[in-house]
C-alpha cells in the first residue's frame, strides 16, 4: 500500500528538488502544496500521512500549519525542511510537533535516515 506524501513549499524548484531526493524504493502517492493553507486542505483530504514542510511561505507559514495540525489533531507526521537553521526555529518546530528539522538542500541519504529512524520505511 502506498503512503500519501505531501511536499509543501512555495518554491516550485524546491518542491521538485525535494521530490527527486525521496527514496526511489519508497512506495508513495505524491502531492504538492504551494502554501500552508493548501497543505492543510490536502491533509484533511488524506493526502499527507507524511508531510515535508517549509517554514517561510505566503498565506500560511509552516509554523501556522504545525499549530493547526496540533489544534485540529490532524493525522500526519511532519518533517520540516527549511533554510532557516536558527536554533530557535528548530526548537519551536519540535515543540509544535514536528518529527524532525532538516536543513535545505536535502539529500536522499538524510531522508532515508530519518524515515528509517521513525519507522516510516524499513
Amino acid at each position: 500500500m502506498s503512503t500519501p506524501v505531501l511536499i509543501c513549499d512555495d518554491s516550485s524548484f524546491a518542491r521538485k528538488q525535494m521530490a527527486r531526493a525521496l527514496p526511489s524504493q519508497w512506495d508513495i502517492e505524491l502531492s504538492f502544496a504551494g502554501n500552508g493553507q493548501e497543505a492543510l486542505d490536502a491533509i484533511k483530504e488524506g493526502k499527507a500521512d507524511v508531510l515535508f514542510l517549509d517554514l517561510t511561505m505566503p498565506v500560511l507559514d509552516g509554523y501556522g500549519v504545525l499549530e493547526a495540525i496540533r489544534e485540529q489533531d490532524l493525522p500526519t507526521m511532519v518533517i520540516v525542511v527549511s533554510g532557516d537553521i536558527q536554533p530557535e526555529a528548530r526548537d519551536r518546530v519540535k515543540q509544535l510537533g514536528a518529527l524532525e528539522f532538516i536543513k535545505k538542500p536535502i539529500t536522499t541519504d538524510k531522508i532515508n535516515e530519518i524515515l528509517t529512524a521513525y519507522g516510516i520505511i524499513a
